[in-house]
């Protein structure tokens, strides 16, 4: 990088060698750090690529999973017997439950399809699900309801950006 920078007729001079090989010189140091930075682009692209493909089997997974469940519970209905006992059911996965007990402020650590999974859920079953009291259950959706209108807010903000930066840029 600091040969192409330098001017060509110093670098003439300091190597001994006419301006038109150090042209040439400059133009292929630069072709081979165009190479470079293209095929940095293209490793960083391959790897964004890979995770979005682990991303969606995990998602493909889950889905899988998910329509397992209700087939499973659909059984259990038929035959008359329940292995609930007194537990909730709940329209909230594993996840969702475990982070909502588990982390301190469960309503920054789901995404907002989750979030609005537990703002439809019935309170009470909510509560017996986490094996909390009532009031615990609905401050939490109270959390749930405030971060996903914050996340509206900042997308809403986003998009008003987007198109305020759009409109200068059509500007003369």
């Amino acid at each position: 990088k600091v040969l192409i920078d330098v001017p060509r007729s110093d670098l003439a001079e300091e190597l001994a060698q006419s301006q038109t090989k150090i042209q040439v010189l400059q133009d292929t140091l630069q072709q081979v750090l165009d190479r470079r930075e293209e095929e940095r682009q293209s490793r960083q692209l391959l790897e964004l690529y890979l995770k979005a493909l682990k991303n969606e089997d995990s998602i493909l997974s889950k889905v899988a999973e998910a329509e397992e469940v209700p087939r499973k519970e659909m059984d259990v209905v038929d035959t008359g017997t329940s292995s609930t006992g007194t537990s909730a059911k709940t329209a909230l996965s594993d996840h969702i439950l475990a982070a909502l007990t588990e982390k301190p402020a469960p309503e920054l650590c789901l995404d907002s399809q989750d979030l609005e999974l537990v703002l439809k859920e019935d309170t009470q079953a909510l509560a017996s699900a986490l094996r909390w009291d009532k009031q615990k259950a609905e401050a939490l959706q109270q959390a749930c309801d405030q971060e996903l209108s914050k996340r509206l807010q900042q997308v809403q903000a986003l998009h008003s950006l987007r198109s305020t930066s759009k409109g200068k840029k059509t500007l003369p």
